[in-house]
């Protein structure tokens, strides 16, 4: 009723239809650096001017500060976010290897495409998927009506002469030809379902391959950011700069088809940055693939007229789980029905209520029970980088970076968390492929 009376608010604030339900777009980077987008307040100097249109969804909305992802490389991410629930619950602890032909993401998981479907919602998918190369683990048969892009986790950004059919940029099962700049075709196509869709609810999610290697640059973005001195560094700039271009191009489609008071925008990244690449994750400690807060805490922001307060902060920790509930919850969905989530809505949050989550823990695993774990629970941060090796433990209020280890000064707290950590285990299962990503 809280949530009901929240969005019927939003629709008198904004001079919205109260029977329209508002219109979702989440954009997904790839790779991507924490510190790497000017709406963050770490940004390199190199990057500050490089995102204007994704810092203007920041400046409409809110940023948050503490958002995590559910894993610390791209496919596990992607099954929790799209479930809602820890993906290690299914077995879906890796990254799924290339032209695996045994599974993808568990058939027995209920999607947020599956549930905003029933809800009324055309639902597209533009860009990567990775999670799935047999025909039953298609987008097209996990709830999205629209699907373009490809089904492998990277490929080159200019054509190939001969791609393979899990790199290939495939719609709705179909190959395209192999012509323009990958990320410009992405934002077309997203353009594209925005117009098609535009007297309807619906819900896209944009899921770029951007800034994953390979560093293809476009040849003109390069000579843009001729000021940045070293090569790698411009290359990975230039394929955040294309990325920006075409949220750019998302943004005004939206603005031009008068949908901008209708539309949920959340832009975030996958995973944390691959600083192999160029990307910048200051001040964080660690890179993707590893459980340090530079591995799972990412970017985050959101635009949401009439409930999100303009130029806002929100401190609290939150986490990809919840965004297939508060997107539900948006729609006027129903969470009934399919496996308990380990997400919450974050609607009363967003619109201002404090402390609306009450105390929550977070947790990441990678590589089955004989891998590494980690969990958060308000400031405190646990880490255990290997089973055969002591844990670690954080205080992220004022340790951000996670340089001073506190275990054996809280030795209380310390095995509290790990009994924790052991409790949440007792819920999950082996990888099902691969325990190196």
């Amino acid at each position: 009723m809280r949530i009901l009376l929240l969005l019927a608010l939003a629709g008198l604030a904004t001079g919205q239809d109260e029977t329209r339900r508002p219109n979702i777009v989440l954009i997904f980077s790839d790779d991507a650096g924490y510190a790497d987008f000017g709406f963050q307040p770490d940004v390199r100097a190199d990057a500050a001017s490089l995102t204007p249109h994704i810092d203007s969804i920041a400046a409409a909305g809110a940023r948050l500060t503490s958002f995590y992802v559910s894993g610390c490389v791209c496919s596990p991410s992607r099954a929790g976010l799209l479930t809602g629930r820890y993906q290690q619950r299914f077995g879906h602890e890796q990254n799924i290897p290339p032209g695996y032909k045994k599974g993808g993401m568990s058939l027995e998981e209920t999607t947020v495409a599956d549930r905003l479907s029933a809800a009324g919602y055309a639902t597209g998918i533009v860009g990567k998927w990775h999670l799935g190369y047999p025909p039953q683990y298609h987008p097209n048969e996990r709830g999205f009506d629209f699907f373009y892009g490809c089904l492998q986790g990277s490929r080159s950004y200019f054509p190939y002469d001969e791609p393979t059919p899990h790199r290939v940029i495939q719609e709705n099962g179909e190959p395209t030809k192999e012509e323009g700049y990958v990320t410009d075709r992405l934002g077309d196509a997203a353009v594209r379902f925005v117009r098609e869709h535009k007297a309807e609810p619906f819900f896209l999610f944009l899921s770029f391959t951007a800034p994953h290697g390979p560093l293809q640059a476009k040849p003109e973005d390069l000579e843009a950011l001729a000021s940045i001195e070293k090569q790698r560094r411009r290359k990975y700039a230039g394929l955040v700069k294309a990325m920006d271009d075409n949220v750019g191009k998302l943004l005004a489609a939206l603005r031009e088809e008068e949908l901008v008071q209708d539309t949920i925008v959340v832009f975030t990244n996958d995973n944390g940055g691959q600083t192999g690449t160029g990307a910048n994750n200051a001040p964080l400690r660690g890179k993707k693939g590893t459980l340090w807060e530079g591995g799972v805490r990412v970017p985050f922001c959101v635009r949401w007229p009439g409930v999100v307060a303009p130029a806002s902060v929100i401190d609290e920790p939150v986490i990809a789980l919840d965004l297939l509930p508060t997107f539900v919850a948006a729609a006027g969905g129903e969470l009934d029905g399919g496996k308990p989530l380990d997400g919450t809505s974050l609607v009363p949050l967003l619109a201002g209520e404090a402390d609306a989550l009450g105390e929550r823990a977070f947790f990441w695993r990678k590589g089955g029970s004989q891998g590494p774990v980690a969990m958060r629970f308000e400031r405190w941060k646990l880490v255990r980088p290997a089973r055969d090796v002591p844990a670690q433990l954080f205080d992220l209020s004022a340790d951000i970076g996670e340089a001073s280890d506190l275990a054996q000064v809280h030795p209380e707290r310390t095995q509290e968390l790990l009994g924790r950590i052991a409790a949440w285990e007792k819920g999950l299962i082996e990888p099902l492929w691969g325990t190196k990503w």
